[in-house]
């Protein structure tokens, strides 16, 4: 790790995939949360797989569905000139699928614990369930909201497995802070693989501190 460029691809990296996750997966986790649909466990157990998965496995469907030879990887070159894989879009993309679950998970949990009275007053009251959702369930459910985000956040700057396998491991380009320890480790540099672990635990030390803090306080 000869430079600080792979912290501040990290922190991007993790911003963008954050933004991505946080919106798609609180929608999914209302979605889950208050739909009753036959395929609601399917989609559930889709969303958790990224989990499950060992990450090169995930990594490897995403470059199968990203590649330059899939339908997405085609029409993406057609629209930009250029493949979508070994860039930092394809980080991006690895980072919130791997941050997608625990911010579902996280948030679901959350609306789940929304008293229900409250929503049928503001229903009574001739609130939409759009209307319903942004002024009860989503500010009571805040606190929750904010720790899957947090915990979402923690988990992209972390990711290595998935996002080595589709953005590759270029240097100054898509070489993020955990590939960096990683090829420090391999080339015998383990001063600089040590300062990149330190920071990397730091960061995530406080993210805890964080999600613990915003979980523990009463509403």
């Amino acid at each position: 790790m000869n430079s600080w460029f792979p912290l501040w691809l990290s922190l991007r990296v993790a911003g963008l995939a954050t933004l991505f996750a946080s919106v798609i997966g609180i929608a999914v986790a209302y979605v889950l949360a208050k739909g009753r649909f036959r395929f609601r466990g399917l989609i559930e157990a889709i969303v958790t797989l990224p989990i499950v998965l060992p990450p090169t496995v995930l990594g490897f469907y995403l470059l199968t569905l990203l590649g330059v030879n899939s339908p997405v990887g085609k029409s993406w070159e057609r629209l930009f000139g250029a493949p979508l894989v070994f860039t930092q879009t394809a980080a991006v993309i690895a980072a919130s699928v791997s941050a997608l679950p625990y911010v579902v998970r996280t948030a679901r949990a959350a609306i789940e614990s929304v008293d229900a009275r409250l929503e049928a007053a503001a229903r009574v009251a001739g609130l939409s369930e759009w209307q319903v959702a942004r002024v009860v369930t989503f500010p009571v459910a805040s606190r929750g909201l904010g720790a899957g985000i947090a915990l979402g956040f923690a988990r992209a700057l972390g990711d290595f497995g998935a996002t080595v396998m589709v953005a590759g491991n270029i240097p100054n380009r898509t070489q993020t802070l955990p590939i960096a320890v990683y090829d420090s480790v391999q080339a015998g540099d383990l001063d600089a693989a040590r300062v990149g672990s330190l920071v990397l635990g730091a960061i995530a030390v406080v993210v805890l501190l964080i999600v613990t803090q915003v979980s523990g306080r009463k509403s």
